[in-house]
């Protein structure tokens, strides 16, 4: 065996300080430290710049020919990407270097979106809060989702630094970072990885995190372990075709086919136990048909709280409003979709879980998109519609914490599971070779 074959050690335990989640400028300013303290190993270069003209920051760690690509901040609305990103520097700086590895580790995919996060980042950590400063953009711009061939849209300027760093540094592993919200932990892969599935796991455990088993992201998608998911070919209409995303059609499968294996790992903020449960629900068909008509119900009344949004003359609104049209158009064709497909089949209660989460998280986006957007809006009309928006987020964050249970997993469990399913993913695909 190489020495890239090599078992890659574990990490040492955290610092036990409360960790919290760093603003794309301070990850910058950290990788700045980090390329200052260790120039023989580390780089950091700028790969491209946004729609809005924010540099794309790439900091590499060593120099071998096998590569690991890690994508931090994908979507804009889970931070812990991005403080994973400079997590795994950190501790790979910590130790030796491995001959004939490098790392290369991409800060913030989305520094727009994150912009308009970046209010959460500064104050308590709540979940209150978390949605008052809420923004998760459209599909058509996330940047991982590429655009179909010939449907006349063009590649995001995100999209096409991704895509070409992929070209140029052809990695064996990329790795994309993700959170949820509210359930479990998961993975996603673009092919097999021998051996990830119970290091996953037991990192899972090690956090306290419930491992999402029947995971709505991933329904109808091959699972090999609990938690473990591998994405269906293209074409295939076992998965769920209500969101206009496909796997096919993204960065993770771009990666692929230049012969990388893509993990997407996923982290909750707020952890769910019931995900982890795969035992039969007693009664799923009543559950999934209550959760459809809260769902379709809530959009309805969005819908017209929508109609009361003044029109903005700054551009820095328009993805604020995009991603409210784009949530309600979307809203009734999943909640259909349920009804459709998944009324018949035997649930489990991680199912049932998953959809009453989606339910109720939906509308509370929504809902704290559209407060956002009316904060200068005048006139009695106005403040009924934030009325009625206010109470969607009071009544969709109690259902989450009492109904749900849903509990807080610190910033340092987050960060520790994430960069150790990383570390894992890498030194499973090591140990092939």
């Amino acid at each position: 065996m190489t020495d890239t074959g090599r078992r890659i050690r574990p990490l040492r335990p955290l610092d036990s300080r409360p960790a919290r989640y760093p603003t794309a400028a301070q990850a910058e300013c950290a990788a700045r430290r980090l390329a200052l303290r260790h120039p023989d190993r580390c780089r950091l270069r700028e790969v491209g710049r946004s729609r809005a003209g924010r540099p794309l920051l790439l900091l590499s760690v060593d120099r071998g020919p096998r590569a690991v690509l890690v994508v931090g901040g994908p979507h804009p609305n889970e931070p812990i990407g991005t403080a994973g990103a400079v997590r795994l520097a950190e501790l790979l700086l910590e130790r030796p270097a491995r001959p004939g590895l490098s790392w290369h580790l991409l800060l913030c995919l989305d520094p727009d979106g994150a912009a308009l996060n970046a209010g959460w980042l500064d104050g308590p950590l709540t979940m209150g809060r978390h949605y008052e400063h809420f923004f998760r953009p459209s599909f058509e711009e996330q940047p991982e989702l590429l655009p179909a061939p010939g449907g006349g849209r063009p590649p995001m300027p995100e999209s096409l630094a991704l895509t070409g760093l992929i070209d140029e540094l052809r990695p064996f592993l990329q790795c994309s970072l993700h959170g949820v919200d509210f359930g479990g932990a998961f993975v996603q892969l673009t092919g097999p990885v021998p051996g990830l599935a119970e290091r996953f796991a037991r990192s899972a455990e090690r956090a306290g995190l419930p491992l999402d088993v029947d995971s709505y992201d991933a329904i109808g998608w091959a699972s090999p372990a609990p938690g473990t998911y591998l994405m269906p070919a293209p074409g295939s209409r076992e998965a769920s075709r209500a969101l206009p995303d496909e796997p096919e059609l993204s960065t993770w499968s771009y990666a692929a086919r230049q012969g990388a294996v893509t993990a997407v790992l996923e982290v909750p903020m707020w952890a769910v136990d019931a995900v982890g449960d795969g035992r039969p629900h007693p009664a799923g068909p009543r559950a999934l048909a209550a959760a459809a008509r809260d769902l379709t119900a809530r959009a309805e009344e969005l819908r017209a709280v929508l109609a009361r949004v003044p029109a903005h003359g700054h551009e820095a609104y328009g993805p604020l409003v995009r991603t409210a049209e784009f949530s309600l158009a979307v809203a009734p064709r999943v909640a259909q979709e349920w009804l459709d497909r998944w009324s018949p089949e035997p649930l489990s209660c991680s199912r049932v879980t998953t959809v009453g989460l989606v339910a109720a998280r939906l509308p509370l986006r929504v809902a704290s998109v559209l407060l956002r957007l009316l904060a200068d809006a005048r006139g009695p009309g106005a403040e009924a519609a934030r009325e009625r928006a206010r109470g969607v987020v009071a009544d969709s964050l109690d259902r989450l914490r009492n109904r749900f249970g849903a509990r807080w997993v610190p910033v340092q469990e987050q960060l520790a599971h994430q960069t150790r399913a990383v570390l894992a993913a890498a030194d499973c695909l090591l140990q092939l070779t």
